[in-house]
Order: C-alpha cells, then sequence, then structure tokens
C-alpha cells in the first residue's frame, strides 16, 4: 500500500473518531429540551402579549362605553405584558444554563473524555437545578391552567356566535343569547353595556380582531404546555444524569 494513501486514510479515520466522540458527548435529551423550552417560550409571550392587547381593543369596542369601566383591566393588563417580558427574559438564560449542565453532568461526556471524577460541588449544583426545575415545573402548571381560561371563554363566545348563525330565522330568540364580560370578572357589574347580544353578538364573531385574538390565546396555551413538556423533560434529563455519576471517587 501506498505510504502516503495509508497516512491519508489514518488521518480521516483519525478526524472521524475525533467527529463521533464530540457528537457523543451531546446530550441530545437536554438540547431538545431547550429547544421546546426556547420554543415554547417564544409562542406563549410572543401570542399572549399581542392576545392581551387585542383584548383590550375589543372590550374598549364592544363591551364598555366608559374609560372608568375598563381602567382596571387595561392595567391588569399592563402588568401581564411586563411579566411576559420577564419571563421571556428568565427563561432564556436558565435555558441556557440548564443546557450547560446537561453538558456538563451527561453520563455519555463522561465515557468520551476518559475517567470522570465529580466533585461534591458539582453534585450539590446537579441537585440544586433539579429542585429548581421541579419548582419550575409545578408553578407552570398553574400557568399552563390559567392561561386555559381566555380560551374558554372564547370557546363559548364562538359557540354562541355559532348558535345565532344557526336562529337567524328567529329574532326574538336570537336577542336572548349574550356573552356578559361582567360575569367573567373582565368588567365590573355596573359597566355599560357591558354585554354584546344578538347579532350586534354575531358582528363582533366575524372582526377580524376576534378571530385573531381567539387565534393568539390558542397558541399561547399551545406555548405554555410546550413549555411545561420542555421542564418535565429537563428534569428527566438532569435526573437521569446526576443518577449516572459515580457515587465512589467523590472528591470532596
Amino acid at each position: 500500500m501506498c505510504p502516503h494513501f495509508h497516512g491519508a486514510a489514518s488521518q480521516l479515520t483519525g478526524c472521524y473518531d475525533c467527529c463521533m466522540r464530540c457528537l457523543g458527548g451531546v446530550p441530545y435529551c437536554s438540547l431538545v429540551a431547550t429547544l421546546l423550552c426556547f420554543s415554547g417560550i417564544a409562542l406563549f409571550c410572543g401570542c399572549g402579549h399581542q392576545a392581551l392587547t387585542e383584548t383590550e381593543r375589543l372590550i374598549e369596542t364592544y363591551f364598555a362605553r366608559n374609560l372608568q369601566d375598563y381602567i382596571t383591566l387595561a392595567y391588569i393588563i399592563q402588568y401581564f405584558q411586563y411579566v411576559i417580558y420577564g419571563l421571556a427574559s428568565f427563561f432564556f438564560l436558565y435555558c441556557i444554563v440548564l443546557l450547560a449542565e446537561g453538558f456538563y453532568t451527561t453520563s455519555v461526556a463522561k465515557q468520551t473524555f476518559g475517567e470522570f471524577r465529580s466533585t461534591m460541588c458539582g453534585r450539590c449544583l446537579s441537585s440544586s437545578f433539579i429542585v429548581m426545575t421541579y419548582v419550575l415545573a409545578v408553578l407552570w402548571l398553574l400557568v399552563f391552567a390559567f392561561s386555559a381560561l381566555p380560551v374558554y371563554f372564547f370557546y363559548n363566545m364562538d359557540a354562541t356566535c355559532h348558535t345565532i348563525d344557526v336562529l337567524t330565522e328567529t329574532p326574538a330568540s336570537i336577542n336572548q343569547l349574550c356573552v356578559d364580560a361582567r360575569q367573567y370578572g373582565l368588567l365590573p357589574w355596573n359597566a355599560v353595556p357591558g354585554k354584546a347580544c344578538g347579532m350586534t353578538l354575531s358582528n363582533v364573531c366575524k372582526t377580524r380582531e376576534y378571530r385573531m385574538t381567539y387565534d393568539l390565546y390558542i397558541a399561547a396555551f399551545a406555548g405554555a404546555g410546550i413549555t411545561l413538556l420542555a421542564l418535565v423533560s429537563d428534569y428527566a434529563s438532569a435526573g437521569a444524569n446526576l443518577a449516572a455519576l459515580p457515587q465512589r471517587g467523590i472528591q470532596q
């Protein structure tokens, strides 16, 4: 065999083995969970922020005539929008830290780079991340449930509008079909009109603002679900990586 060819083949083999070791050291579970978290948070925060803005516009246009009737709702919406800004920043940084921690503790990386002896500090840090991720997952479960409330409101509104469209030949019964924003706590009980009935409600459901707001809340709800799935995946992968750390030879 030609010595030049033999040297080139050995070099290619060495490069291939190096690439395989590098790819083998990637914590794929943590990487997938991080991508899910990024996409879920982006969907939840982006769509949720715009949906809140459109909700304020709908309430102002069709359910309240006086500024004092919905000023409290406007302040609450503004507060939640600021919370969304904070959530987006926090989860962006936290997911990056979790991915870095996944690279550090993955058992595949230990096999790739040889014998690994974890320090007590490293194990405590990994355990802290597991506890934090568990707490975040429980708290985010509440956010996931809370994000279903506007979807439920718009679903009921859409169902009422569909009933009105079916009963268009009986105007008397149509006017009895209403959606009262005051019943959902969006407006005070003395707000005027506070509700939309009959063909007025049907016309509201046919507007572009209504359809877009409904779709945005559904997307935000889906984003919250994706984020919850990402946190559960992060918790599971971090726990598996911690369990794979060697139990003996731990340095103090």
